[in-house]
């Protein structure tokens, strides 16, 4: 009879298993509760996500059975008057029209500058001169949002001012300019990690072909590294869309739909901010503010969706 050389991979298995046995039991305990430990880390965000989802539509979910409540006046009205005794109105369009504007002109200008920064960290300067950037950078991302929201009512508000002639200095571009400088440290610190974990590899044998460092940039880097930076750039919008205390100080916080750069318009953060602590608890007007932040979720919810569809059909391609 013929015998068959044993398979390797059986080999190596039930030279684990005698491994383990011969192990103390202390030993094999302290690894199975390592093991739900990591376990439960990696399921905390999502525990941690839901819970906090959970507390906000709780507190939320009584006024859409108030008889005084219309969600379509809530979603599209842009009447806030919540304190009003003869006509309360719970209109939120123009506080969403003013998160997204002043979140979308933050990103237009934190974007370009986040990642070619990013890009300038990473590739092109030396040793000594990118361990001085990223202490800057790092210290520029430990600067507290009030601090930011003070900067922008007393220095950027005079300048804007003195360029624009305009009557108020706390508007739009006021707080797309605070919120640009407080996103590009992160979109810069992730950005750049993003690139750096592209193998070396990539760019010995980019070079080898004989590429520039902007072909190189541009055809291997960029494309190797893009899911990484596109995570640096939702997380630049995630902390436009979520900030509160600068854009409550730069932005004006007057309930209105702008129409140019210069107009005063309140943030959905802001409003919460506001208003949270005058709010009676139980009362519609409580509850309408945790509704709110109820939409602030929704809307973080379809920025990482169409993210993630973007990223599967790049893929695709």
């Amino acid at each position: 009879m013929a015998h068959h050389a044993p398979d390797p991979s059986e080999a190596s298995a039930a030279a684990a298993v005698l491994q383990r046995a011969a192990r103390p039991l202390w030993a094999v305990l302290l690894e199975r509760a390592f093991e739900v430990f990591i376990r439960l880390c990696g399921v905390s965000a999502v525990i941690f996500v839901l819970a906090i989802f959970f507390f906000v539509f709780r507190e939320a979910a009584p006024v859409l059975r108030s008889e005084h409540f219309s969600l379509g006046e809530f979603l599209f009205s842009t009447e806030w008057y919540p304190t009003s005794e003869s006509n309360v109105r719970y209109g939120t369009l123009a506080l969403t029209i003013g998160t997204l504007s002043v979140t979308g002109l933050a990103m237009l200008l934190a974007v370009p500058f986040g990642l070619g920064a990013a890009i300038f960290v990473s590739e092109f300067c030396g040793p000594r001169l990118r361990e001085t950037l990223k202490i800057v950078i790092e210290l520029l991302a430990a600067i507290p949002s009030v601090v930011w929201g003070f900067i922008g009512l007393t220095v950027m508000s005079k300048i804007i001012i003195a360029l624009t002639g305009a009557q108020v200095g706390v508007n739009v571009l006021n707080g797309g300019i605070i919120l640009a400088l407080m996103s590009v440290p992160i979109i810069v610190s992730i950005g750049e990690d993003a690139l750096k974990a592209v193998p070396d590899s990539y760019r010995e044998a980019a070079l080898a072909m004989g590429a520039t460092r902007w072909q190189l940039v541009y055809r291997v880097l960029l494309p190797a590294a893009k899911n990484g930076l596109l995570a640096a750039v939702l997380l630049g919008v995630a902390r436009g869309v979520g900030e509160t205390m600068a854009v409550l100080m730069c932005t004006g916080h007057s309930v209105n739909v702008p129409h140019s750069l210069l107009d005063s318009v309140r943030t959905l953060t802001a409003n919460i901010a506001a208003e949270l602590g005058e709010a009676p608890v139980g009362s519609d007007h409580y509850r309408v503010l945790f509704l709110t932040g109820v939409l602030l979720f929704t809307i973080t919810f379809v920025v990482n969706l169409t993210a993630d569809l973007v990223v599967r059909g790049i893929r695709k391609k």
